[in-house]
């Protein structure tokens, strides 16, 4: 019988839950945050019910493959799409979802380049985008999907590390120590950047050996990209970026416990104030933008999260198409798909913190 729960994912891993309240200092934070925060208490109504309509949504346009293949497709589509059903709160091995997490890991893991470790499929999907959002839903999975008898071309640890293996040798290779778009590329941005050091952390928060060196030099190019103001820069120079890449230095700051960094402080400070009215402050690719304030919002302040997410929450009511989907992803229209529908589910899957990446 299908029921859901809080998923502790991380019980299988050496590290276990009381690891991941150290890393996140979840027992010392908990007592004094808002209802939403604390666990046990129910997620609102109106956000289950726009969440399970989503998943049905990705659960029905879902490929035979496992892949998810409609206006956008590769690993990190499909990772995105995987995630999303983790972060319900069914039982990953026994739930509704079983089959589809199940076909979207092996896939995932059986269109990795075995020698490289590269998380791509070819036919122009591969980027270090792709790779940095499969290897973040690889090191979700680990831990808490079963991969006895998945049939894939190799365990799910052994995928992860793999890909950890190729984002740290795309990273010794450039200048800045961080990633733009092909793993060979010499130059970088905050955006890609953020997508693979996310990938990273959840792995080494998930027990995979990542090189300090690799997170010191990839945090090192953030720091270097934070303007005055704490606005942070998409390439090139300081600030002047996106609410989006601001939020993504925030983000990756406070998941590599760098919080007591200056140039963090002021990044929060200046997206806490774009957040006080705009879910998405206009930026030009709002779904993804509404993803990482989320998440940095909610590491960084809960009550300011809490504030926003309430806002998001109407936001997201009035956009959801009948059939569950969002539409919408780089201020394009269109009939909905993967990418859009997965970003705002997991826009909202903080309130369900099932998620190690989604816990403080």
């Amino acid at each position: 019988m299908s029921q859901r729960v809080i998923i502790r994912r991380m019980s299988s891993l050496a590290m276990g839950v009381a690891m991941l309240w150290s890393v996140f200092g979840l027992a010392a934070e908990t007592a004094g945050l808002g209802p939403l925060v604390k666990y046990g208490d129910p997620v609102p109504r109106d956000v289950r019910d726009m969440y399970d309509a989503g998943v049905r949504y990705l659960v029905k346009a879902q490929q035979p493959s496992g892949a998810w293949n409609d206006n956008q497709s590769g690993p990190g589509v499909t990772g995105m799409a995987m995630m999303v059903l983790l972060a319900s709160g069914e039982d990953p091995n026994h739930g509704p979802y079983r089959d589809a997490i199940r076909k979207a890991v092996r896939n995932m893991i059986d269109t990795q380049n075995a020698q490289t470790g590269f998380l791509g499929g070819g036919g122009g999907h591969d980027s270090m985008y792709q790779h940095g959002f499969g290897m973040l839903a690889l090191a979700e999975a680990y831990g808490a999907v079963d991969d006895r008898g998945l049939g894939a071309a190799r365990s799910i640890g052994a995928a992860l590390e793999l890909a950890v293996r190729a984002a740290v040798t795309s990273a010794k290779a450039n200048p800045y120590g961080a990633w733009r778009y092909g793993p060979d590329a010499k130059d970088a941005d905050t955006s890609v950047s953020g997508a693979v050091m996310m990938g990273l952390l959840a792995a080494r928060n998930a027990g995979i050996e990542v090189p300090d060196e690799t997170i010191s030099r990839a945090i090192q190019y953030f720091v270097s990209m934070t303007g005055p103001n704490g606005q942070v820069g998409y390439s090139g120079s300081p600030g002047g970026g996106s609410d989006a890449v601001t939020s993504i230095a925030v983000l990756v700051e406070a998941i590599a416990r760098k919080k007591d960094l200056s140039e963090y402080k002021r990044s929060l400070v200046y997206l806490k104030e774009r957040s006080q009215s705009a879910a998405a402050a206009g930026d030009g690719y709002p779904a993804y933008t509404r993803y990482y304030r989320a998440q940095a919002l909610f590491q960084g302040d809960v009550e300011a999260w809490e504030r926003w997410n309430a806002g998001l929450v109407r936001e997201l009511k009035v956009l959801q198409s009948k059939d569950g989907s969002f539409s919408g992803f780089a201020g394009r229209g269109g009939s909905g798909g993967t990418v859009d529908t997965s970003l705002a589910l997991l826009s909202l899957a903080v309130n369900y913190k099932f998620l190690p990446v989604y816990e403080r």
